[in-house]
């Protein structure tokens, strides 16, 4: 997250991945030491938010990133979720957590190896176990260093915008967009979701109508051609 912040903020919206390239490996506004930590930087931040344009993950992400810095957490968590498998296996694990429950890496990593039998030696999922819990700690899911409990995220209108998109490109439609994997990541109940896409619809970021039992969501601004 702390990366992706740096970057961000040093390219302007309308940048290409070559340009991330740059500021990255020839900048170095990631202020690291090497050029090898430079190019592993590069490649995870690619494999998580693609920053790529023409993307339309990254850029709805991007065009969100600015509207609302207490959203970052969530937004960059969805977007990893949405990109990295290992990551995504964890989550369903890490929501049925109750408040205060401890999650443990090895928790995590045990939910990896059940969506992925006999493809990883223990050594690599306690890797991703620690890197998995890493990332819900960033995201607000989690709290504490050595010890690590459930906590609740802070839920934001963007990020549900955000979310809500992602169940569109999944498939899903209306009042089922509250419903999904990616509206349970936003770590809120449904009513509240519903007001805070009504105020993301306010901002124009999505269309958003909610009469009765019938609920409409499109993306005409998020998904527009560039």
């Amino acid at each position: 997250l702390a990366e992706l912040e740096l970057l961000l903020s040093a390219c302007p919206p309308g940048a290409t991945y070559q340009d991330y390239q740059a500021a990255i490996v020839d900048d170095n506004v990631l202020l690291k030491r090497t050029g090898t930590t430079r190019q592993r930087s590069l490649r995870g931040l690619r494999e998580l938010y693609a920053l790529d344009g023409p993307n339309v993950l990254f850029r709805a992400l991007r065009e969100l990133w600015g509207v609302d810095e207490s959203a970052h957490p969530l937004l960059a968590l969805l977007s990893a979720v949405a990109r990295d498998p290992l990551l995504r296996a964890t989550g369903h694990v890490l929501m049925e957590a109750a408040p205060g429950d401890v999650v443990t890496p090895q928790v995590l990593a045990a939910a990896v190896a059940r969506a992925y039998p006999d493809r990883y030696r223990a050594r690599t999922l306690a890797k991703i176990g620690r890197n998995a819990a890493s990332s819900w700690r960033q995201s607000g899911h989690l709290v504490g260093r050595s010890t690590k409990t459930r906590a609740q995220a802070d839920c934001r209108p963007a990020a549900v915008a955000y979310a809500l998109l992602l169940g569109h490109l999944c498939g899903d439609r209306g009042e089922a967009l509250f419903e999904t994997f990616w509206a349970r990541l936003l770590d809120a109940p449904i009513h509240t979701l519903h007001d805070q896409a009504f105020f993301a619809s306010q901002r124009g970021w999505i269309d958003y109508r909610h009469t009765g039992m019938v609920t409409e969501i499109t993306f005409r601004h998020l998904m527009r051609e560039e």
